[in-house]
């Protein structure tokens, strides 16, 4: 597995450790502070040790020595050298050293038979601890009091090499944790490596679904992977399809066309070739109307995200459909007429692909309704929450029963001009816009209707 800043093994290992990192700081910050506090309570109880037992030393000695574990204590003492000097009753010298250091200015409280302060001696910080007792000194009973004296440099020290050690286990357990993180996230992506060595030995037609056991935070992948293949799979398969269906529908037309233009060299007369003209326009028109339904269907199928939906009246748009298709239809001397709503239908949708939709069914009308074809009729209407594009004629017959062979592709009721692919591209736009194409029972002719979710 490759390493760097910008694989994803290197960002789990930064969002694992940065956090951890964080805490081991303020944990390193709280571990000194307390050692701090333990080596001030080491050191004031070892000062309060050694001033116990210099005051016993000094009432029973009447300040003349010290016994040797009071001189180990004061050379001893929680690991610096210890400092001391005692006074007996009235105030003079008993014993120690002779100029201890300066106590705080008192504020006129009672003195505390132990008392701690900080102060100054010879030139270094120390903490001195105050013990006030009654004793009884060569014969007198009063007040004596001895301080005892440390240096803060030792306590430091001391403080020091407890935060060190405790710094240095943290430190330690880190790099471990980093270690272990570092190859555990290796070992944790191994079935990616394996998936992907997987995927690499298909061939690029295999797109079968990917049955490799994974992890579960994997199966999202996965699955995503083998949805992606499906449908891979069946834009191949429709692909596939409408080239084997074009080279079907075109292969007639083309040759008729050939046929045709090579018929016209034969022509005897003007006139047979201006009739050999006329049918290999006819052809070609076809041919061009076959090709242009072909490529509306396949462009159905893509770039669905692309399309422009925009909200659309759909009494305008009809009338402009219908005003269009007249000259058709009225050069056929069939009656045709378009009934708009009664209010406008704002439906959401492709204005193009719409326009295509109801053009395809008045053409079906056109050239299905057969030889007893008098009348088309368009009407705009609405139900509750459904605009509608009714479309009526007076030819043959059409059934509800016969809608999944007409809108299905290629298929026609009866053999015709038509490719069999108009109603099938109205259903699929119909579709697409979340709307139906519909065949509706009627005693005489057929109705096919187009409903569309009204916009709000």
């Amino acid at each position: 597995m490759k390493t760097g800043p910008h694989t994803l093994r290197f960002r789990l290992f930064v969002l694992i450790l940065t956090p951890l990192l964080i805490v081991s700081l303020f944990l390193g910050y709280w571990r000194f502070s307390v050692a701090q506090d333990t080596a001030n309570e080491l050191f004031d109880r070892g000062l309060l040790s050694t001033a116990l037992a210099i005051s016993r030393d000094v009432a029973s000695s009447e300040g003349d020595a010290l016994s040797p574990s009071t001189r180990n204590l004061l050379t001893d003492a929680s690991g610096g050298e210890v400092f001391y000097h005692a006074t007996g009753p009235g105030g003079y010298y008993v014993t120690g050293y002779a100029y201890p250091p300066v106590e705080p200015i008192s504020t006129g409280a009672v003195p505390k038979t132990i008392s701690y302060f900080e102060a100054v001696y010879r030139g270094e910080p120390v903490r001195v601890l105050r013990l006030t007792e009654n004793a009884q000194v060569s014969g007198i009973t009063g007040t004596t009091i001895i301080r005892v004296w440390q240096r803060m440099s030792d306590r430091n020290a001391f403080a020091r090499d407890l935060a060190l050690k405790a710094t240095g286990l943290m430190g330690a357990l880190l790099v471990t944790l980093a270690l272990v993180v570092w190859f555990g996230v290796q070992l944790g992506l191994r079935p990616l490596d394996d998936l992907q060595d997987a995927i690499d030995k298909r061939s690029q037609s295999d797109l079968s679904p990917i049955k490799r056991a994974v992890p579960f935070e994997f199966k999202g992948i996965v699955s995503t992977l083998n949805r992606l293949f499906a449908q891979v799979s069946d834009s191949i398969s429709a692909q596939q399809t409408f080239i084997s269906d074009a080279a079907h529908q075109l292969r007639n037309p083309a040759a008729g066309i050939l046929a045709m233009a090579e018929a016209i060299k034969s022509a005897q007369t003007d006139a047979d070739r201006d009739q050999r003209i006329d049918k290999l326009l006819y052809t070609a028109k076809h041919s061009v109307h076959v090709t242009e339904q072909l490529l509306s269907l396949e462009r159905l199928s893509y770039d669905r995200t692309q399309r422009e939906t925009k909200a659309i009246d759909l009494n305008s748009m009809v009338s402009e459909v219908c005003t269009d298709f007249a000259y058709l239809v009225l050069k056929q001397d069939i009656h045709f007429e378009f009934s708009p709503a009664e209010k406008p239908l704002i439906v959401l949708g492709t204005e193009v692909l719409l326009k295509e939709a109801i053009k395809n069914i008045l053409d079906n009308a056109l050239i299905h309704g057969g030889p007893t074809l008098r009348k088309i009729a368009v009407r705009c209407s609405y139900d509750m929450d459904m605009a509608m594009v009714s479309i009526w004629d007076d030819g043959k017959d059409l059934h509800p029963d016969s809608a999944a062979k007409i809108f299905g592709r290629f298929t026609q009721l009866e053999p015709n001009t038509g490719s069999g692919l108009g109603l099938a591209i109205a259903y699929e736009i119909a579709k697409q816009s979340n709307g139906t194409v519909t065949v509706d029972q009627i005693d005489k002719g057929a109705h096919i209707t187009l409903a569309l979710p009204l916009s709000g």
